[in-house]
């Protein structure tokens, strides 16, 4: 009898997918990408956004909004 196998949970994201989950444009990522403000590892030529860096850039995010409440 086979089993299912669940899908691997994504490991590294391309710019475009983190836009995707963090709901803002491409060109928003990459704006944060070249501030420093959302970080990246680097394969070769290729940005990759690890999901603990997207955490770790709404952590920013609440921060912030709590910091101008």
């Amino acid at each position: 009898m086979a089993t299912a196998v669940e899908p691997a949970e994504q490991i590294l994201y391309r710019p475009e997918e983190a836009a995707t989950v963090l709901r803002i444009g491409r060109s928003m990522v990459y704006e944060e990408i070249r501030l420093g403000r959302l970080q990246t590892v680097r394969i070769g030529r290729r940005r990759l956004v690890p999901p603990e860096y997207i955490e770790r850039y709404v952590e920013l995010l609440k921060r912030e909004a709590e910091a101008t409440a």
